[in-house]
């Protein structure tokens, strides 16, 4: 059988681990030729063991999407090097958290420019070049989150920039549809990546919970009883990347256990 992605060019962003860099794995699985991109100068240790596997087929773009010199230059590089793009995964983005009466505007600046402002305006510069490549197939998949779906007392920036991304994503699938160009969500739950350290650490902070309690505490919320894993996302961008998903647009799927029902 052809592979779902054979020779498609996938460009993702926060690509250097967990869930971005699952989702490179997993579509080069499947044929693809993927551009990971991610702020750090060369590729992190993980990113970088799977560069030297896939020299062909994975390469690595530094660029900080908060810039717009950045977003100039990172797509005629990417284009460069393995063709016009086919799917983009619009996956960077940054956590924090803190009481409502105490969040700072430095936190809202930070989240806003990475989560929504990077993700509208490389969403935008990708769309443009699709448009203007005629490319055949082409997607977008935009990385929101549970979060968007709801508000949380500790988590009011993140949860309005991940809204944020679901509410781009619907107006960028009717503004696309008469190019034939498909947008498209993934909102995860809670997935046991290295950027959950960081979140449980905060946690720990703001509800005095010792280390590692809260991590297992929303596993066990869950209804499938356990956080997800990089890989349970990966499948689902896959499957939106590829042509068995031809008549599916203006959506955000639901890969998080069953924490929210549609």
């Amino acid at each position: 059988m052809t592979p779902r992605l054979d020779q498609r060019h996938v460009l993702i962003t926060g690509a250097g681990g967990g869930i971005g860099l699952a989702m490179a794995l997993a579509c080069r699985a499947e044929g693809a030729r993927c551009t990971l991109v991610d702020r750090a100068p060369q590729a992190p240790a993980e990113a970088a063991a799977a560069l030297a596997s896939h020299p062909q087929a994975l390469h690595y773009v530094a660029a900080d999407v908060t810039r717009r010199a950045d977003i100039d230059r990172l797509l005629p590089e990417a284009v460069a090097r393995f063709g016009p793009v086919h799917t983009l995964i619009n996956n960077a983005a940054v956590f924090d958290l803190a009481p409502l009466l105490e969040s700072d505007e430095a936190s809202f600046d930070r989240l806003f420019a990475v989560n929504v402002k990077g993700m509208f305006f490389v969403m935008q510069a990708v769309l443009r070049h699709m448009v203007e490549a005629g490319t055949q197939g082409a997607s977008v998949i935009n990385m929101a989150s549970q979060a968007g779906r709801r508000g949380e007392a500790l988590v009011s920036h993140y949860c309005a920039t991940k809204a944020a991304v679901i509410s781009y994503t619907q107006s960028a699938a009717l503004a696309m549809a008469p190019h034939g160009i498909r947008v498209n969500g993934i909102a995860p739950g809670v997935v046991d990546t290295p950027m959950w350290e960081q979140v449980d650490g905060l946690f720990a902070r703001h509800e005095n919970l010792p280390r590692g309690e809260k991590k297992r505490q929303v596993g066990l919320a869950v209804p499938l009883g356990r956080m997800g894993l990089p890989q349970d996302v990966a499948g689902a961008a896959v499957f939106l990347a590829s042509d068995e998903a031809r008549y599916i647009t203006a959506q955000t799927l639901n890969v998080d256990g069953g924490n929210v029902m549609n």
